[in-house]
């Protein structure tokens, strides 16, 4: 594997001059849009001539120039021209699905965050071993599918929005729908309420709430709108759907503002806090933007099911802020509050502490 040496990439930029790039799509509105609120040109990276005219519809968050690629491999062919503009990358879910998350590990350019933790994220087994180690109850996981006595999720390996997630209620209806092909973790179903909880960790700032090292904040909170999970009983039960052969999808479609109940909070930090703790241990750190996918349950306990460790579009409906970080700044985004910790950094010489 390609070493990334951050001090020798950045040895040629003009830190006065910087661009901020990613690609069109997922959060890269509201990237755009917050960059540009804290002076920083911005670049787009586009497959298709109809991706590019669809920034026209929105000005303000449209990128300053687009590179346009035939696929997003290609974006590994145009590095040398990317960093003659100074460009820091900013992943998100689809840059990383797009180009793979072993090549973006390779991709020779400034990233912000540790591109470390998509070796604990991608892979669901090492994602529990971070998560456990931080102390939080997940889902119990069945690891021989002839165990399934109750509901299950299956859920395949990486980034996928949910596509191919199903429920089981025993082996034979596991056998009939898994994919074999792919590698999957079984968890049991959680009934509860889901809170996606959308955190950024600042190793350089102490402006937060204090960790060991640097600070974390809670910048907002969504729900995920999911087809057709969440529409099914328009129809009537899942039990009397799946007699007829409809099957209960998760593909996510959309995102919904949520708020949690204040005296959840403080478990909500402590959480935070712990991941952030366990990941300087276990791989340098989590940087930036990280959630927290839970379910609440009855009794008010969190189990968590997943980490997603950069911005998620779950932070898409806060472009102007949400009731947690209106407490912290007005306006304030995720994306905008990504570009605030570049701008600080380049200020007081510490990019290399928050890229890779």
């Amino acid at each position: 594997m390609v070493q990334i040496n951050i001090n020798n990439l950045l040895s040629s930029y003009d830190l006065n001059d910087l661009t901020i790039a990613t690609v069109c799509s997922h959060s890269s509105l509201q990237l755009f849009h917050g960059a540009k609120k804290e002076g920083f040109k911005t670049l787009g990276i586009a497959v298709g001539e109809s991706r590019r005219k669809f920034y026209d519809a929105f000005p303000l968050a449209k990128p300053d120039e687009f590179l346009m690629v035939d696929n997003y491999k290609d974006i590994l062919s145009h590095t040398d021209e990317l960093k003659e503009k100074n460009v820091i990358v900013i992943p998100h879910g689809s840059f990383v699905e797009y180009l793979g998350a072993e090549t973006f590990l390779t991709l020779d350019l400034p990233t912000f965050g540790n591109r470390q933790v998509l070796n604990w994220e991608s892979d669901r087994n090492q994602e529990r071993v971070w998560l456990e180690g931080a102390g939080l109850t997940m889902p119990k996981e069945i690891k021989d599918p002839h165990f399934i006595e109750s509901p299950v999720i299956v859920k395949y390996h990486g980034a996928k929005g949910g596509k191919g997630f199903f429920i089981a209620k025993s082996f034979e209806e596991f056998k009939r729908r898994i994919d074999k092909k792919k590698t999957y973790t079984i968890q049991e179903f959680v009934l509860g309420t889901r809170y996606y909880l959308h955190y950024f960790y600042s190793p350089i700032q102490n402006n937060g709430y204090k960790l060991d090292k640097g600070n974390l904040q809670l910048l907002s909170m969504d729900r995920r709108d999911e087809t057709t999970i969440d529409e099914v009983q328009r129809l009537g039960s899942i039990a009397e759907l799946e007699e007829v052969g409809i099957h209960p999808t998760f593909v996510v479609t959309g995102n919904i503002p949520i708020v949690l109940r204040e005296s959840l909070l403080p478990k909500v930090f402590s959480m935070g806090e712990r991941v952030v703790q366990e990941s300087l241990k276990l791989f340098g750190g989590i940087i930036g933007s990280f959630c927290l996918e839970t379910v609440v349950t009855e009794h008010l306990e969190f189990k968590v099911f997943e980490i997603s460790a950069r911005i998620v579009a779950g932070t898409n409906p806060y472009i102007s802020g949400s009731p947690y970080a209106d407490y912290i700044q007005p306006n304030l985004s995720t994306g905008r509050r990504i570009a605030q910790e570049i701008k600080y950094a380049a200020k007081h010489d510490l990019l290399t502490e928050i890229l890779s």
